[in-house]
């Protein structure tokens, strides 16, 4: 699918006792460094989903959102707007297997070792930091329809 200049994207951060799940990429700008699984949000898709699908994808291991962690957002040589939408989720199953052809190595990684790893991104240091105050992060709420709008989906990340 062609993408236009102005990027959405969605990450999870999954947390299972004191570990992260991590990926390193098998291209890009993150090619051979800790990350998080993340992705484009697909049409039809909300936001909170695109992450469940895109941990799903990339690691094999099943995750439920727990809450909104961060907004990322920056301007890519003065031409894209790149935003990434990030979640903590909670480990519900499966063990880290990596997407053929998208992903190098995913792992469950201790987490104090992966804020000092040189390995580990920019983001990954900004916001795993935070993950022991994960429960004052804001919480996705389905609100009924609004017929105007025609949304078959339709969610409010608010603080409770």
């Amino acid at each position: 699918m062609k993408r236009s200049n102005v990027w959405l994207g969605a990450c999870g951060i999954v947390i299972r006792g004191e570990e992260a799940l991590v990926v390193k990429k098998a291209y890009g700008g993150l090619k051979g460094q800790w990350s998080f699984p993340a992705g484009f949000v697909e049409p039809g898709e909300t936001v909170d989903a695109a992450a469940v699908r895109e941990v799903q994808e990339e690691t094999g291991v099943q995750a439920v959102v727990r809450q909104l962690a961060a907004v990322r957002s920056g301007v890519i040589r003065e031409t894209i707007s790149d935003n990434m939408v990030v979640f903590w989720m909670d480990y519900l199953s499966g063990e880290p297997r990596p997407q053929e052809g998208e992903i190098e190595t995913a792992a469950f990684l201790p987490i104090e070792q992966l804020i000092q790893d040189p390995l580990s991104s920019t983001y990954l240091k900004i916001i795993l930091p935070q993950y022991r105050e994960r429960e004052q992060g804001l919480i996705g709420r389905d609100y009924p329809i609004d017929p105007v709008f025609q949304y078959t989906a339709y969610k409010v990340f608010s603080k409770s």
